[in-house]
């Protein structure tokens, strides 16, 4: 007895062996149908995995901002603590921080002078900005150090004065001060730390000898975005030249954020943007 429902009379004649003048072949029906199938299911379950997980170029073009200065969106970890020692014995004695700056560290701080006549001598240094109440300027030590005793850099290693590692001063890894974070320079998007998100961000002036010239491209900037909201410390990463790098520092010092946070407190970020000059 035939069928006469619809879909079940038109597999019948897909699984024939013949059908009118064509000779049939059932396998490769099935074959293709199943591939169909398989290529439906991997498309449903991409856009509903895309729908729990917005891929990581949706996140870095939603910070972006409109108009010519953008936030190239940054990946390290968050930044600022410290610690270091030179394998003394003795804990990390207590003292004043050396200059804290966001510029590379070129020597990191010793309570204990190993080297009494460096060829090379530096200025030691700190990678933070803090907001601790710190000593006066005297014996290097760690501000935040209670020990008592003879003077000692601590046993960390790497140089440094802690009882970590990474020049710094502190008992955490890095090269920046401090054990909890505290007052110290973060990066945005990781660990918790929400980027900052400008208020007023005015356009860069160009320069005359630039608009004479023609003369286009993007200045990248660096500079912390402080717990106040206001730019510091602004540098040039890569510079365009003709009169624009001082443009951009000009626009940007002037640029107001909402400050980034960290558990709901604002906090000090260094980010870089791009200043770009376009013509047209």
């Amino acid at each position: 007895m035939t069928s006469s429902h619809p879909s079940a009379t038109m597999f019948s004649q897909f699984l024939a062996e013949e059908h009118g003048l064509y000779r049939a072949r059932p396998t490769s029906f099935l074959l293709a149908f199943l591939t169909q199938a398989v290529g439906v299911a991997v498309v449903i379950a991409i856009a509903a995995y895309l729908a729990n997980h917005p891929p990581e170029i949706g996140r870095r073009v939603g910070a972006l901002i409109e108009g010519p200065i953008s936030f190239p969106f940054t990946s390290e970890k968050p930044g600022g603590h410290g610690g270091g020692g030179t394998h003394d014995k003795l804990a990390a004695s207590p003292g004043a921080l050396p200059l804290m700056s966001l510029e590379d560290q070129l020597a990191p701080p010793e309570a204990v002078l190993l080297n009494q006549r460096p060829k090379l001598p530096e200025p030691p240094s700190v990678m933070a900005l803090s907001a601790v109440p710190l000593p006066p300027p005297g014996q290097l030590g760690d501000p935040l150090s209670a020990v008592s005793g003879p003077v000692s850099n601590g046993p960390g290693s790497e140089g440094g004065i802690g009882s970590d590692q990474g020049g710094g001063v502190g008992p955490r890894g890095g090269p920046g001060f401090g054990p909890y974070d505290q007052g110290n320079v973060y990066r945005p998007g990781v660990g918790g730390v929400t980027p900052p998100s400008p208020l007023y961000a005015p356009d860069p002036d160009y320069s005359d000898a630039a608009r004479k010239a023609k003369y286009q491209g993007s200045v990248i900037l660096w500079l912390v975005v402080g717990a106040d909201g206001l730019p510091h410390h602004l540098r040039v990463a890569r510079s365009l030249g003709m009169g624009l790098d001082e443009k951009a520092l000009d626009a940007v010092r002037l640029w107001r954020f909402q400050p980034a946070t960290l558990n709901g407190q604002p906090v000090a970020v260094e980010i870089n943007v791009e200043v770009s000059f376009r013509l047209y």
